[in-house]
């Protein structure tokens, strides 16, 4: 790896979609942009999710940057790609666009000091590398801190023990093997339809039931990659205005309106099409109506309890009563998730009636007193999402302030983009932004353009510092906070409010108002002049001097 250079205009942590998207477009207007990257590889979560099954849970269509000379050139194999073919697509949008140069792989970063007297970033690596910049971008998104309970003797298992997120790169053999799969999360099912076929045994430990949909997963021939092409331009359109960020949307007819045939008629529709459909197609007001709510798990269960055999099973996979209102919490997309447990290898262990005791040198042993001996356990735990991306690194703003210390009290920002307290220091596809609800892609690309029209701005009239204001800070808070009332996200502990990590402050950490909404509110800031954000004058380095304005 080449020396890191001493000083940048614009520093991006990051290289997934948003680092590579605004490297991009900073360096094509003359920006001296540079991308520190912790992986091995580019890709974001695509470098470190290799687990057995890994795929995205967006299809093909929707699942693209939408850069003008990268869409029209690439095709996907299947509707929802894998990680070998993420990497595929990454490696392609480097190549293509020659951004290799300006990536550090490798390269950690640990901690970030605003210097007021210049305002400057001084960021710091793990290696020890010092590099200033102007502006410090963290394109980390919401899900690069891997949450694992503190399973007493986890350190004594004698087999291979991995979490999902840090999965070797050159893979497990879980041939022949017992396999645990500990979380029924996103990686948990993926990891168990993998493993079912192959292990010799397969053990799930389910805290709560997931709300798992078909996936549809199907290979792409010639006929569908040409009606891709032929409808990529509206699809990119129609994503930004949806309220998830996917080309496709709610419907304009509100279950009330509807007969009881007509609902039943619509979400026969919507499942067989497979992915989000039955979320994000569907009645609007699933989301903060009770009744709707109750009425769309029930369709789901009875649809699951079909094709289980075991009556306990079924219980437990699909609960009479629902757990938890259904999409308040992620929901994974299975292809035979539910049928593999008709098989005589996997079995289920309910922790809320017999809990994980400790880890042993065998395996794992339960309440009941049973020592249940295992060659692999899967840590499909989770991870300390949204906040814990930034909180994870030592970055410090003024007055002393550490992100940590005012995310670890109650997360504020102004527009999911910036924090006060923390001058030039953008961030995306995290804290308050629409990040779990939202597509990643749409949401990465709108707030790219956000930052780089504002960096241009500065250049523009010589503006060397920009800054959330404090009240434009509360502000937005509280429409988050407004906006997440008006649902049901409350009713259940979820990744989505922080309820998965003990202790964490359990706020909303989504903005829930949809992706066009959010879209507009960002556009008219724009316009506004940055409407909230303190912009100051000061010293303008030589790089940032030569501009042009969109």
């Amino acid at each position: 790896m080449s020396a890191l250079p001493a000083k940048v205009d614009v520093l991006i942590v990051g290289a997934g979609f948003s680092g590579l998207y605004q490297l991009y477009h900073l360096r094509k207007l003359g920006f001296n942009a540079k991308i520190f990257e912790a992986g091995g590889g580019i890709g974001g979560t695509w470098y470190w999710n290799c687990y057995p099954g890994s795929r995205v849970d967006t299809d093909a269509t929707n699942y693209q940057i939408s850069i003008d000379g990268l869409w029209q050139n690439w095709s996907y194999a299947t509707r929802f790609p894998d990680f070998k073919e993420l990497r595929e697509y990454f490696a392609y949008i480097e190549r293509t666009l020659d951004l290799g140069r300006d990536i550090s792989l490798n390269t950690r970063v640990v901690a970030a000091e605003f210097e007021e007297a210049a305002d400057e970033w001084v960021v710091r690596t793990q290696q020890g590398d010092i590099v200033r910049c102007r502006f410090l971008s963290f394109c980390t998104g919401f899900a690069s801190k891997p949450y694992t309970p503190g399973f007493k003797g986890l350190d004594t298992f004698r087999g291979m023990l991995h979490h999902t997120a840090t999965w070797p790169q050159t893979g497990v053999d879980l041939q022949n093997k017992r396999v645990a799969v500990i979380g029924t999360g996103a990686s948990g099912v993926q990891v168990v339809q993998e493993a079912a076929p192959v292990a010799q045994q397969v053990t799930v430990f389910q805290r709560t039931p997931c709300t798992a949909l078909p996936m549809g997963q199907r290979k792409l021939d010639a006929e569908d990659i040409q009606k891709m092409k032929e409808g990529q331009l509206k699809a990119f359109a129609d994503r930004k205005k949806s309220y998830a960020g996917h080309s496709y949307d709610f419907t304009d007819r509100k279950m009330s309106d509807c007969t009881p045939e007509e609902q039943n008629e619509l979400y026969d529709q919507l499942y067989a099409r497979g992915g989000f459909y039955p979320l994000f197609a569907g009645f609007r007001e699933i989301y903060t109506d009770e009744a709707a709510n109750d009425w769309v798990y029930a369709m789901w269960r009875d649809k699951v309890r079909a094709r289980i055999i075991d009556p306990w099973l079924q219980e437990k996979l699909a609960p009479a009563v629902k757990p938890y209102p259904f999409g308040t919490k992620r929901l994974p997309l299975e292809q035979n998730y539910y049928d593999l447990f008709n098989r005589p290898n996997v079995s289920l262990i309910d922790i809320n009636e017999n809990s994980i005791v400790q880890i042993t040198p065998k395996g794992i042993q339960t309440a009941d007193g049973v020592e249940h001996e295992f060659d692999i356990i899967v840590l499909a735990t989770g991870f300390d999402a949204i906040t814990g991306s930034m909180t994870q690194i030592g970055i410090r703003g003024t007055e002393g302030v550490t992100i940590f210390d005012k995310w670890t009290e109650y997360a504020r920002t102004h527009l999911g983009l910036m924090t006060t307290n923390f001058p030039n220091m953008f961030f995306v596809y995290g804290t308050q932004g629409p990040t779990a609800l939202s597509n990643g892609p749409t949401t990465v690309v709108m707030q790219g353009d956000w930052i780089v029209h504002c960096l241009q701005y500065m250049r523009a009239n010589g503006l060397s510092r920009i800054h959330a204001k404090k009240e434009a800070e509360e502000k937005y808070t509280k429409l988050v906070n407004d906006l997440g009332d008006q649902g049901l996200w409350m009713k259940v502990r979820s990744w989505y409010t922080g309820a998965n990590i003990p202790g964490k402050t359990i706020q909303h950490l989504n903005f829930s108002g949809g992706m066009g909404v959010y879209t507009e509110m960002c556009r008219e800031n724009e316009v506004n002049g940055y409407e909230g954000f303190e912009l100051t004058p000061g010293r303008i380095s030589s790089g940032l001097r030569a501009c042009s304005v969109l």
